[in-house]
């Protein structure tokens, strides 16, 4: 059993300690915010925080979390009141919707430690969050929306 915290609940799962943080957080927990993109870490999808630092689900093993905090999209905020919750709509950000957690997730890390981060500083933290369709304007736009409005 591997024991953790999750969106402020604690949780013991039993899987194997190489088993990807993503499908637990998916199959065994049922919080299907966070999504599978890739597979390999690189577009963003499944971005989660550990102990408030955004990491890639899909390659992070269960036993890396073994007593600490995770946060996924569905505990940023338990009335999506969430200044870039707020934003994202503001900006009308998603297009097809699948990246955008992993998005949020991202830019919520980038706050977390920059509450005023320039345009450049923005640009810089949230490359590798791939969106298919194109709309990194919107994103950067509502980044910056939330960094202003919080």
């Amino acid at each position: 059993m591997t024991a953790f915290s999750i969106n402020g609940r604690a949780v013991q799962v039993a899987a194997e300690p190489d088993t990807p943080l993503l499908w637990v957080i998916r199959d065994e927990l049922k919080l299907t915010g966070t999504k599978y993109g890739c597979g390999i870490a690189l577009c963003g999808a499944c971005t989660v925080h550990i102990d408030g630092e955004p990491m890639r689900a899909c390659q992070t093993p269960l036993d890396m979390v073994a007593g600490r905090q995770v946060t996924t999209i569905e505990g940023l905020s338990a009335d999506s009141s969430h200044p870039l919750q707020k934003a994202w709509i503001a900006e009308q950000v998603p297009q097809c919707g699948y990246c955008q957690s992993g998005q949020i997730m991202q830019a919520a890390g980038l706050l977390a430690s920059n509450p005023r981060p320039s345009r450049e500083e923005i640009v810089a933290h949230m490359d590798g969050n791939l969106c298919r369709c194109g709309t990194y304007d919107r994103i950067i736009r509502a980044v910056e929306r939330a960094a202003q409005e919080s």
